[in-house]
């Protein structure tokens, strides 16, 4: 059983169905519908994303306030084996080091709780906040992914692939 993950601000809490409307409200915004589009029903595809067996869900809590949400998924194979994790939170709550905090606690819940030597991420190569958070936490530019994501626009857009070592966490 998944247990909630204390940070420094963050509490990160597994994700609920009683979260999903909370959940799909942020991702209308339009700071985060633009990276986290995902389909004209939001709510069936938080729905859907959280009911995922492939991927483990924690909604991020400040002042037991669900401000975003965090996820991790991992490949198993054991020449490859790896997680990755997304993040997005509510624009109110942006450039107060939230993100940071979750990122670096999940971190490393998946380095002492699930045994992983390297962990990736892939923002958009044009944003510049989620790859400056990242970078603080100790995520590394690995290469750009091009043309890796469809926006909202229709056309697809680069990725960056970062990535962490697990002695490289900070």
């Amino acid at each position: 059983m998944t247990r909630t993950l204390h940070g420094e601000r963050v509490v990160l809490r597994p994700a609920e169905p009683t979260d999903v409307s909370e959940l799909a409200a942020i991702r209308r915004t339009p700071q985060v519908y633009r990276r986290w589009r995902g389909g004209g029903d939001l709510v069936a595809t938080v729905a859907e994303e959280l009911a995922d067996p492939g991927d483990e869900t924690f909604v991020v809590l400040l002042d037991e306030r669900v401000v975003g949400a965090i996820q991790w998924t991992q490949e198993n194979e054991p020449d490859y084996r790896h997680a990755s994790i997304d993040i997005y939170l509510d624009p109110e709550v942006h450039g107060q080091g939230l993100g940071a905090d979750a990122v670096r606690t999940l971190a490393r819940h998946l380095i002492a709780d699930h045994g992983h030597h390297r962990l990736t991420i892939d923002p958009a190569a044009d944003n510049a906040p989620a790859i400056a958070c990242y970078t603080k936490v100790g995520f590394r530019p690995v290469g750009v992914l091009r043309r890796y994501e469809r926006g909202a626009d229709g056309v697809f857009h680069d990725g960056l692939l970062m990535d962490l070592l697990a002695d490289e966490l900070r």
